[in-house]
């Protein structure tokens, strides 16, 4: 909600996002076992992919399933760590 009060394009950029996530689950860069950070820019920023938002995906191949498990303002966070990672993975176990 933080990133949604702070650009107003938010919402919107996120759900095509999801969209295009839909057809190609694997998108971004594989950062642990199964998860990826996808890169999408965040219009009402107005800097691209490259200064926009990160999205933290865990895709589940075998009952296509796509997680959220995170997602940041690039200059907020500038990398995740595999200790970040297993910790959001972890919580979801719980879930």
């Amino acid at each position: 909600k933080a990133l949604q009060k702070r650009y107003p394009s938010f919402k919107s950029d996120l759900i095509a996002l999801t969209e295009v996530l839909l057809n190609n689950p694997m998108q971004g860069v594989e950062v642990y076992k199964n998860c990826f950070k996808v890169r999408f820019s965040i219009k009402s920023k107005g800097r691209g992919k490259s200064g926009g938002g990160r999205l933290i995906t865990y895709v589940k191949i075998m009952n296509k399933r796509i997680y959220l498990l995170s997602v940041f303002d690039k200059s907020e966070r500038e990398s995740v760590s595999d200790t970040f990672l297993r910790q959001l993975l972890a919580d979801l176990d719980e879930c």
